[in-house]
């Protein structure tokens, strides 16, 4: 999670009981840092009861870590490698991406295996390939594809797409790895892309950081907190001010910040009609955690009680605030015409 663990080890009778506690909830007074005084402290909070242990899934699900984080890694690696490309294409004044809404299609990866195969091409030659879906007309993309290309960019583009054929091959070995660990929790899977916004990827990922033993943490809030989806707490004199999201589990954090900004997408559901009720006062940002705060604390309950989700519709908002909005819009339309008289019946 971005942070230090620290083992302390508690003495029973002859035996040693490890207990890994997070090192930024056991820190000491600002300048009073040694090691001995840090092991003094940490005594001092074991004898008081006040460590807690974190929170170490199982082996299984450590593995399914692995493997979801290293997929995550590659899947970057080949975006990188895609943008590198499309890159040394430009420097040839080869300007594909602008005609073309994916360069790796089946008309870009033809026109691009053509380039490569021959001493020099001809932009006309190349018009064979382009689909028929292709909204761009033809003048423009004989126009994108006047370049002048080198031994050294067919040299780059050569080594970059190898690159990338050799770990999207890596990629798909992890996929069948994942899909052979996954079998036991197939179930919770597809319980959980019922969600709206949660694809596959993402429930294979909630999954891999969370596990499927929802008594590891005593309730949804406690599980909020811990993947740092929460607000933090920031209460003085008796007042509450705002407090930034509290530090946690960062993989978990970007699969659900992602699986927001799929639900906020979505027609007709509760998770879009609460990011367009945010958006305008808290900012597409806050808006997005908040909403993956909600996928999460749905995601407790259906690994819970092994439930499908229920969507709750896009006037559930509305309805459930349907008295305040009637008084909001009566007072807006009272200050715009303070002589229009109103249907009591219809107003009410």
């Amino acid at each position: 999670t971005g942070v230090y663990w620290k083992p302390v080890f508690n003495v029973l009778g002859d035996d040693f009981v490890i207990l890994l506690v997070n090192a930024r909830h056991v820190k000491n007074v600002p300048g009073h840092k040694t090691d001995k005084k840090d092991s003094r402290w940490l005594v001092k909070l074991l004898l008081s009861g006040l460590l807690k242990g974190s929170f170490i899934p199982e082996r299984p699900f450590r593995e399914l870590r692995d493997l979801t984080r290293y997929r995550k890694k590659l899947v970057q690696q080949v975006t990188a490698d895609k943008n590198r490309f499309l890159k040394i294409l430009e420097d040839a004044n080869i300007k594909l991406s602008m005609v073309l809404s994916n360069v790796f299609g089946v008309s870009g990866s033809k026109m691009v295996n053509h380039i490569l195969s021959v001493e020099s091409y001809r932009p006309e030659e190349l018009m064979q390939y382009v689909h028929g879906k292709v909204k761009a007309s033809r003048e423009d993309i004989q126009e994108a594809l006047t370049g002048y290309i080198t031994d050294h960019h067919k040299f780059m583009l050569r080594t970059i797409l190898g690159n990338m054929a050799k770990t999207e091959s890596t990629i798909a070995e992890i996929d069948q790895k994942l899909d052979a660990v996954l079998e036991p929790y197939n179930l919770e899977r597809e319980l959980l892309e019922t969600v709206p916004g949660v694809g596959r990827e993402v429930a294979i990922g909630i999954i891999a950081e969370i596990g499927t033993d929802m008594s590891r943490f005593p309730d949804q809030k406690h599980l909020a907190s811990w993947a740092g989806m929460s607000p933090g707490s920031n209460e003085s004199a008796g007042k509450n001010k705002s407090g930034r999201t509290t530090h946690g589990n960062k993989n978990l954090r970007s699969a659900l910040t992602e699986a927001g900004w799929a639900a906020a997408k979505t027609k007709n559901t509760y998770f879009s009609s609460k990011y367009k009720s945010l958006v305008g006062r808290r900012g597409k940002k806050k808006a997005i955690v908040a909403l993956g705060h909600k996928i999460l604390i749905a995601a407790y309950f259906i690994i819970k009680n092994k439930v499908e989700y229920k969507e709750l519709g896009e006037d559930y908002l509305n309805n459930f605030r349907k008295d305040k909005l009637i008084a909001y819009y009566k007072k807006q339309i009272e200050r715009l015409d303070p002589n229009l008289e109103f249907d009591k019946e219809v107003a009410a």
